[in-house]
C-alpha cells in the first residue's frame, strides 16, 4: 500500500492536526488536503506541515455539515491527485445538552462523516487500484452510552458502527476502511474537560499509532488498551451493574 495523497477533515487541531504533521514529514507523501472551519489555526498547521517536508499542502475553509461544499472540495482534490487516504476526522462535543447543541453534535459527528465518506466511496469505486483507504474517527465513548456526554457518545457509537459496516460492504471494491476509537487525546475538546482523563495521550503519538495501524490494516483502531478493555467490559455487563458503575463516575463541570 502506497499512501501519497491524503485528505483530512478537522485538520486545524487535535488528532487531525497531528495526522497532518505526521504525514507531512513522510518522504512518500506528495499532497495533503486539509480542511477546517478556523482559518487562522488551519493556516498555522499548513505552515508547520510545509516545514516538515516537501509535500504540497492544500487548505480549504469549510464546514463539513455543508454537503455540497464538502463534495465539491473532495472532487477538486481527486482531480489534483488520486486520493489514497481520507480521514473523516472532524467532530465536536458539547458541555451542555441543550436541544441546539445536541443537534449540532449529531449534525457534525454523524452527517459530517457521511458527507465526507459518501463522495469518496463513489470516487473510489470508479478506480481499479488498491490504494484506497477511508479512516473514520469515532471514539472509545462510542462503546457504551455515557451519562456525562449522551449526544457525543451516541454520535460516536453511530459512526463506529457505520465504519465497521462499511469495512465489510466495501471489500469487493478493494476499499480499505479503518475505524478509529481514541481514548483521551489532547485536543480542543479535552482542553475543556475538567473530569479525570485516565491514560491521557498527546496528539502526536496518537497520530503515529493510528498511521501505523492503518498501514497494517487493523479494522478497529481502539486505544489505549486499558480504556478499550474497560469500555468493552462495561458494554457487556447487565444494565444493573453498568448503572452502578456509572453512578460512581464524576460529573463533568
Amino acid at each position: 500500500m502506497i499512501i501519497k495523497n491524503i485528505l483530512i477533515t478537522g485538520a486545524s487541531s487535535g488528532i487531525g492536526e497531528a495526522l497532518a504533521l505526521h504525514y507531512a514529514k513522510l518522504p512518500q507523501t506528495e499532497n495533503l488536503f486539509l480542511c477546517a472551519r478556523n482559518s487562522e489555526r488551519l493556516e498555522a498547521v499548513k505552515k508547520a506541515c510545509q516545514n516538515q517536508g516537501s509535500a504540497k499542502i492544500y487548505t480549504k475553509i469549510l464546514d463539513i455539515t455543508d454537503k455540497t461544499a464538502v463534495e465539491n472540495w473532495i472532487n477538486e482534490a481527486e482531480k489534483t491527485a488520486y486520493l489514497n487516504l481520507v480521514f473523516a476526522n472532524a467532530g465536536v462535543a458539547t458541555l451542555e445538552e441543550t436541544p441546539q447543541n445536541i443537534f449540532n453534535t449529531f449534525n457534525t459527528n454523524v452527517m459530517g462523516v457521511i458527507n465526507t465518506v459518501t463522495p469518496v466511496v463513489e470516487l473510489y469505486k470508479k478506480r481499479q487500484d488498491k490504494n484506497k483507504i477511508i479512516a473514520i474517527t469515532a471514539s472509545i465513548a462510542g462503546y457504551h452510552g455515557l451519562p456525562t456526554c449522551p449526544s457525543y457518545s451516541a454520535s460516536k457509537a453511530c459512526v463506529k458502527a457505520y465504519g465497521e459496516a462499511l469495512r465489510l460492504s466495501l471489500l469487493p471494491y478493494n476499499i480499505q476502511v479503518n475505524t478509529i476509537c481514541p481514548g483521551f487525546v489532547r485536543s480542543r475538546i479535552t482542553d475543556k474537560n475538567t473530569c479525570p482523563m485516565p491514560f491521557f495521550m498527546e496528539a502526536a503519538p496518537a497520530a503515529a499509532l493510528i498511521a501505523n495501524r492503518i498501514e497494517k490494516n487493523i479494522g478497529l483502531i481502539s486505544f489505549p488498551f486499558p480504556m478499550r478493555f474497560a469500555s468493552w467490559f462495561i458494554s457487556i455487563l447487565p444494565n444493573f451493574l453498568s448503572d452502578l458503575i456509572y453512578k460512581h463516575l464524576p460529573n463533568k463541570a
